[in-house]
C-alpha cells in the first residue's frame, strides 16, 4: 500500500460515525449490510450516512452493490488488510514477531 492510500484510509476512519459504520460492515462479514440496516444500526439520517459511505468508498474501504431496490454495502477486506500490513510493516525492526511475543523494548532516547 502506498503512503497516500494509507493516509486516505486513515482519514476516512478518523471520524466517529465513519469508524462506527466501517466496524459494523466488518462485523457483518462478507454478506455486508443494506444501507437501510446500517442506517438503523447507527441511527444516522440517510443523507449523513450517504456522505460517510462516499468517504469510505473513496478510500477503498467499502464497496456496494445494487440488489434490486436495495444497495448492499460491504467492507473491502483486502484494502483493510493492506492498511493493517502497511501499519505493521517492519514491526520489531524487521524481525518476525509472533502474536504471543511483544516487540523488544526500545532504547530510551531521552526525548520526551
Amino acid at each position: 500500500m502506498e503512503t497516500t492510500a494509507a493516509l486516505e484510509a486513515l482519514r476516512a476512519l478518523g471520524h466517529e460515525s465513519r469508524l462506527a459504520a466501517f466496524r459494523q460492515l466488518v462485523q457483518a462479514g462478507p454478506a455486508g449490510l443494506s444501507v437501510g440496516e446500517l442506517k438503523d444500526r447507527l441511527a444516522l439520517p440517510p443523507a449523513t450516512l450517504s456522505a460517510h459511505l462516499n468517504v469510505l468508498r473513496a478510500a477503498g474501504l467499502a464497496d456496494d452493490e445494487r440488489e434490486g431496490r436495495v444497495i448492499r454495502v460491504r467492507a473491502n477486506y483486502p484494502q483493510m488488510n493492506a492498511l493493517l500490513a502497511y501499519l505493521g510493516e517492519n514491526c520489531c525492526q524487521g524481525v518476525g514477531c509472533s502474536p504471543d511475543v511483544s516487540c523488544p523494548p526500545q532504547k530510551d532516547s531521552g526525548v520526551r
